[in-house]
């Protein structure tokens, strides 16, 4: 693997990490029922008082804690042990956080009709991972074209 693909799995690591805090805290604001401060947009609220901030009572921000645990220890796990399968599965995993992604700003926009920030920053390391994603998958085409 060159320098160039594990600086790309290095920023999926950093990316995961971010998602996975910001997800956090908006899963402790929740379980200590607290409505997050909102500095640029101003529908945290409206947001995470909604129906659709949980689902069957669990707090969708725990869901997304764990999407971005699970891609931040399996680019962990890919650096320390170098498995493909490890590697496949991370450029992968982002796909599933886009769809999400998708859907919760368009219920933000068009049904909730508000912003939280904070969701909108888990829609941009979203995209960002999804992004990155795909640039792990055209570097691992190329490497193994070339061996």
């Amino acid at each position: 693997m060159s320098i160039f693909s594990r600086r790309i799995i290095w920023a999926m690591v950093a990316v995961a990490f971010l998602g996975f805090l910001d997800a956090v805290f908006l899963t402790i604001e929740h379980y200590t029922n607290n409505i997050p401060p909102c500095f640029a947009l101003t529908g945290c609220e409206q947001v995470t008082t909604s129906v659709y901030a949980t689902v069957a009572g669990i707090p969708v921000a725990l869901a997304g804690a764990a999407y971005y645990f699970l891609i931040l220890v399996v680019g962990l796990l890919y650096l320390d042990l170098r498995n493909a399968k490890l590697l496949t599965a991370m450029s992968y995993l982002p796909i599933v956080g886009l769809l999400a992604s998708i859907y919760f700003v368009s219920l933000q926009l068009f049904v909730i009709k508000a912003l939280c920030l904070y969701c909108v920053v888990s829609a941009m390391t979203s995209t960002t991972l999804f992004i990155l994603g795909l640039i792990v998958l055209q570097l691992r085409k190329k490497e193994v074209s070339h061996e």
